[in-house]
């Protein structure tokens, strides 16, 4: 299930509207809407907890393991590390699919790739011409 379903499950289960919950949680109710509808997903997880908060619920329900990596690339590193990861965790996925492999294996696997990613990401800053480094442009 994906956060969207997630997500409107616990609000029709808590009795909540869009209005009351997005008011709740301290997100415009046209926010809440779109993340409903599937059109945009929080980009921190100061967002979900607030949601996850206001429905008595926890972020790791909402989310999931895979989407909580996603999260956590686009706040660590912008919307392509957030792209890069969703493509590598829909990739493992799908290399697992109809497998043997239980949840916890799985999740292991995508967190293992994750860390990879961000190891090999901080070693290429140094092939980088000087020109795009990020610290360097904001230090001078």
């Amino acid at each position: 299930m994906l956060f969207k379903d997630k997500l409107k499950e616990k609000r029709l289960k808590a009795g909540l509207t869009q209005v009351e919950l997005a008011k709740k949680a301290g997100i415009t109710s046209r926010t809440l809407q779109n993340y409903e509808l599937g059109k945009c997903k929080p980009s921190n997880l100061e967002t979900v907890q607030k949601i996850a908060d206001a429905l008595d619920t926890t972020t790791e329900y909402l989310l999931g393991s895979s989407e909580t990596l996603i999260v956590q690339a686009y706040e660590k590193g912008g919307k392509k590390s957030a792209r890069d990861i969703e493509e590598l965790v829909g990739e493992v996925t799908a290399l697992f699919a109809g497998g043997e492999l239980s949840e916890d294996s799985l999740d292991g696997a995508m967190r293992a790739l994750n860390d990879a990613y961000w190891i090999a990401k901080d070693k290429n800053k140094k092939y980088a011409p000087k020109k795009y480094r990020k610290s360097e442009r904001t230090e001078s």
